[in-house]
């Protein structure tokens, strides 16, 4: 008699039809992104659903002197049981190529990130390397951004800085890699430099997940036909 768990896994529904152009797009992206990687490069790896399809791909070109610096646990534990050799930011100093995938990608190259919770570390590392690539999957590109924007808090007086910030509310018992308080601001975006100022400028915000355009090198934009590649505001040297 199979198991309640391999039962589990039996009845699981297959993925519709959306949901299996979306993975087939990540997985173009991914695969898109890992053509600008070469061995002995100091490599930055993002959080999150589309960077998951980066991984094995880097894995398979079996890399000897490939450096990476995660920004997260989820990502340091599938990187390091693929073989991929994991260091801290510190140890390996500037990255010559960071790789991450975005909430929400707008007409100006802004960016809304850390649906996961890791954009504290996200934003670390992206400014800590000479190229910082976003990839993504269609739907994630939009004319203007629109909340939520996520958020990282101190724990002392929470309250207080979600009452400064307005509009905002915490997420259930979330919390950032480094142990900050996660929420989520919920009002108009607007203008995202504006916004991006005013939350920077919030005692008791550690970081937002608004990226400006001069953080991003290049957008992998992965739809039906082939992947588009969108220019950022980064100025970099080749990789």
């Amino acid at each position: 008699m199979a198991s309640s768990r391999a039962t589990a896994r039996q009845r699981r529904p297959p993925l519709s039809a959306d949901e299996s152009a979306v993975s087939a797009q990540k997985r173009a992206a991914a695969s898109a992104a890992v053509e600008l990687v070469h061995d002995g490069m100091r490599l930055g790896l993002g959080t999150g659903t589309t960077v998951a399809y980066l991984l094995p791909a880097l894995a398979a070109s079996k890399y000897e002197a490939l450096r990476c610096v995660a920004t997260s646990p989820a990502t340091e534990m599938a990187a390091r049981a693929l073989g991929l050799r994991v260091e801290e930011l510190d140890e390996v100093g500037e990255l010559d190529l960071a790789i991450d995938g975005a909430d929400q990608i707008d007409a100006q190259g802004w960016l809304i990130k850390g649906g996961g919770g890791a954009h504290t570390r996200e934003k670390i590392v992206a400014a800590s390397a000479r190229r910082f690539v976003v990839i993504a999957s269609a739907e994630k590109a939009v004319q203007t951004l629109a909340p939520p924007v996520p958020l990282e808090l101190v724990a002392f007086a929470v309250e207080h800085a979600l009452a400064a910030v307005g509009s905002a509310e915490l997420r259930d018992v979330e919390r950032s890699p480094d142990g900050g308080v996660i929420a989520d601001y919920l009002g108009p975006v607007g203008d995202p430099r504006e916004l991006s100022a005013r939350l920077s400028a919030t005692p008791g915000v550690v970081e937002h997940g608004l990226f400006a355009p001069e953080l991003v090198s290049m957008i992998m934009i992965a739809g039906e036909g082939p992947v588009q590649r969108r220019a950022g505001g980064k100025a970099d040297g080749p990789a």
